[in-house]
């Protein structure tokens, strides 16, 4: 059984191998790019789907709408400015995210916005999953829990005494964000505040886009 339907897993199955795959090889980009090759070295600097999808992470989302994908592997001291470099190879995979779903929004608002149809439906389908699944692995990931990438950001920004901390407690964390996550509890802690996050991006796609084709037309 599936929280998904029969006529939504092909696109489902789509947008999340593209977004999984292009999320981990961005960590493993900026890593590189920042000096640290221990990904590349690994063969995870690839856009090859099978090097990035975690067999049980994938077929979980499927069916209980939660899953991963393998986590980059990340050498903090091989980094010149361990700080910089940390925030920003954590971020690069939400924003990576979010650039997919950003470019899929546009194509998605000239196709049904502006062409005024003409394409197959399953075209349109496939834009719409693949803007939703993003735009959700954007905000999610951005959520401050471990391991998340939102809490990786937050250690990184915090003074050497919080993070020793922060480390201490990260299994415990870790425990916390897992009992939020599978308990009805998400309704009133996760959801929230992913459902504002993705409505808000999602509007202020359709403003710029609406801004954009408007001067165009």
């Amino acid at each position: 059984m599936s929280v998904f339907s029969l006529e939504e897993l092909p696109f489902v199955v789509i947008a999340l191998v593209l977004a999984f795959t292009v999320h981990e090889f961005a960590h493993a980009y900026v890593a590189y790019k920042f000096g640290d090759t221990t990904a590349k070295d690994q063969g995870r600097l690839t856009l090859n789907p099978v090097q990035h999808l975690d067999p049980f992470g994938t077929i979980l989302i499927l069916i209980a709408g939660f899953g991963w994908a393998r986590p980059v592997p990340v050498m903090r001291s091989r980094f010149k400015n361990p700080r910089l470099a940390g925030i920003l190879v954590s971020a690069a995979g939400p924003l990576s995210n979010f650039l997919i779903a950003f470019i899929a929004f546009g194509l998605f608002y000239f196709f049904v916005g502006v062409t005024g149809g003409g394409i197959p439906p399953f075209v349109i389908d496939l834009l719409q999953m693949i803007v939703e699944l993003n735009i959700l692995l954007f905000v999610f990931n951005l959520l401050p829990f471990p391991p998340l990438d939102g809490y990786r950001i937050i250690e990184d920004l915090s003074p050497p005494n919080v993070r020793v901390k922060m480390s201490k407690f990260e299994q415990y964390g870790i425990l916390l964000f897992l009992i939020l996550v599978i308990t009805p509890l998400d309704q009133y802690t996760i959801w929230p505040f992913l459902n504002t996050g993705m409505s808000a991006t999602g509007q202020a796609f359709s403003t710029i886009y609406g801004t954009i084709f408007s001067i165009f037309s």
